[in-house]
């Protein structure tokens, strides 16, 4: 699925050519090449493709299991074409509102937006847009009082374009997650996506997973669950480099098996799609893939 040529235009005008550090009182410049940016920007949709692609046959069919690796789906290069995943296509009603309303369009204009999509939805965002539909406006359509899949994945897998379109740019990222997290998430839920899109915005300066991991980490709040889950999982990669396995079972104990690390989310039992749990996946294959693409997602 290919970003709409107006929406890069409008990103490269308004934001410059360059990337500010923010978050802290002083101001450095990074350049960026608009070429170098542009390709950057089309690998990563099409990684986010693949990724999607690749493991989609694996959704929901092995509920607290490692997939055996003889149940691998085999690649193929048609598997690149996922059009029809929410994982992509409710980016493009957030992109739609940028082109449409600019890059500081309201939460206001974001919710009526997304209120008339008419795709199909599934748990957060499924119950965000009903809320936004019987008159329940943002931030409150993601609440926990209105909507209990407040910890949800959906706005994690939905933030990838925050930070394709905010190079260096990490408050630019956290205030499109206020903007568009907050229609359907809340709390980690809407961390997770702050974190994602964090460290795709520091990803096309630095190509040190873990110095990216930390910019992440600097778009979320330091005493919140989600941090202290990717502190966890740095922390257990550390200790086993080696055996991701053992991670993984880390993991599972803490973020799967203990319902303390649940309550926002709807899962139960060995369903689990809380943000916390699907974050730290994604950081196992950053950390053990070793920057191979087919390492990473597999």
């Amino acid at each position: 699925m290919m970003i709409r040529h107006a929406a890069i235009l409008i990103v490269l005008s308004q934001l410059g050519i360059y990337g500010a550090c923010a978050q802290t009182d002083s101001m450095t410049e990074r350049h960026l090449p608009v070429n170098e940016y542009i390709d950057k920007m089309k690998g990563a949709w099409i990684g986010q493709m693949a990724g999607v692609g690749w493991g989609a046959p694996t959704e929901f069919r092995f509920e607290g299991r490692i997939v055996p690796e003889d149940e691998m789906p085999k690649w193929t290069p048609e598997t690149v074409n996922q059009f029809e995943q929410d994982d992509l296509y409710v980016e493009m009603t957030f992109l739609r509102t940028l082109e449409l309303h600019g890059l500081d369009a309201s939460i206001r204009q974001a919710g009526i937006d997304f209120a008339n999509s008419g795709y199909e939805l599934w748990h957060a965002n499924k119950q965000g847009r009903n809320n936004l539909r019987s008159g329940i406006a943002p931030p409150d359509s993601g609440h926990p009082q209105f909507n209990p899949h407040a910890d949800d994945i959906d706005y994690q897998i939905e933030s990838d374009f925050s930070g394709l379109i905010s190079p260096g740019l990490p408050n630019r990222v956290i205030q499109l997650g206020e903007t568009f997290g907050r229609l359907m998430n809340y709390g980690d839920g809407v961390y997770g996506g702050q974190f994602i899109g964090g460290m795709y915005a520091h990803a096309f300066f630095e190509s040190d997973i873990e110095k990216i991991i930390e910019a992440g980490l600097k778009c979320i709040p330091e005493k919140s669950q989600y941090h202290e889950c990717v502190r966890d999982v740095l922390r257990w990669f550390h200790e086993n480099p080696d055996d991701w396995i053992a991670t993984w079972k880390k993991i599972d104990e803490k973020y799967h098996r203990n319902l303390d690390y649940r309550r926002g989310s709807c899962g139960k039992e060995q369903f689990n799609i809380d943000a916390k749990i699907n974050g730290a996946y994604v950081l196992m294959g950053l950390l053990y893939g070793g920057g191979d693409p087919d390492k990473t997602i597999i």
